[in-house]
């Protein structure tokens, strides 16, 4: 079972209003057209449940999908938590000490990603910044999370860096993360309970341009260096997130540095259990928001 959001076919077959729906084996059951996430989250896990169960009637298809947030739902993203992303780090930096530092302090590194409105969803494009030289895909296993910090679920997340611009200066990394069409979340959310072990989960990422797949890579979040947990509580430990929070946990496959993302290409990203989330590169200006 997921959790999804997307566009009920109109009376022409286009794409009508986003409606939230509970996705199985039988299509898509839709939730009441009041639901959302924010609210869903706004408790802890039982409740997130509760909401759930409130997908009735005949099972629907979704003409297409939309990133599964709300429009103000707040998107965080950890990083240095595998030791590939400690690597590539230190490659692109020109202060690669602090990287090293990171990775086995107490404390992790935690970053604003994105606000729902601007993340993309299954199918739709992300962007590559025009001011930077080097871009990549980050495919990270994502959490979704209460407002009492219990867990919801999971989803998948693609961290789109800039990796010129976080290189030239750690303080640029808002700049290298946060822009229009630099989160994609999807394709929905696996509930927390139908996930046994999160943290025994294969990854793969392909990149395509054109017909050929030009980068292709597999890992596991067995090489997750921290604990979900202690993110999390890191996350809240002086902060509230009312109407909860997704965070991503870091990326362990990163393209090397001789490869850069250009418009046209596309990206997929599996996680066990949790589906598929591809998206076509394009520029900011291709980002409908």
């Amino acid at each position: 079972m997921r959790l999804v959001r997307g566009y009920l076919p109109d009376h022409t077959g286009a794409p009508g209003p986003a409606r939230w729906a509970v996705r199985d084996e039988e299509g898509d059951r839709l939730l009441p057209e009041d639901f959302s996430l924010g609210e869903a989250l706004s408790s802890g896990l039982g409740h997130f449940r509760r909401s759930l169960a409130a997908a009735a009637g005949e099972a629907v298809t979704l003409a297409s999908l939309a990133a599964p947030v709300d429009r103000w739902t707040e998107v965080w993203a950890a990083g240095v938590t595998y030791r590939r992303s400690r690597e590539a780090r230190r490659e692109e930096s020109r202060a690669p000490d602090v990287y090293e530092m990171v990775y086995d302090a107490p404390r992790p590194e935690l970053f604003f990603k994105s606000l729902g409105w601007r993340v993309r969803g299954h199918g739709q494009a992300i962007a590559v910044r025009p001011d930077s030289s080097w871009n990549v895909p980050e495919p990270e296993l994502a959490v979704v999370v209460c407002a009492n910090g219990e867990i919801a679920g999971y989803t998948i997340c693609d961290d789109v860096s800039s990796r010129s611009i976080e290189g030239e200066n750690p303080l640029y990394l808002p700049q290298a993360k946060v822009y229009l069409g630099g989160t994609a979340l999807g394709p929905g959310i696996r509930p927390a309970w139908e996930v046994p072990d999160p943290y025994a989960l294969g990854i793969r990422l392909g990149i395509s341009r054109g017909s050929r797949e030009i980068w292709a890579g597999s890992a596991s979040t067995g090489l997750l260096h921290r604990r979900i947990d202690d993110l999390v509580e890191h996350l809240l430990r002086a902060d509230r997130y009312p109407y909860g929070v997704v965070l991503a946990t870091g990326t362990c496959l990163v393209p090397e540095s001789d490869f850069t993302l250009t418009p046209g290409d596309e990206v997929r990203i599996e996680i066990d259990g949790l589906g598929r989330l591809v998206t076509p590169v394009g520029t900011v200006a291709d980002v409908d928001v």
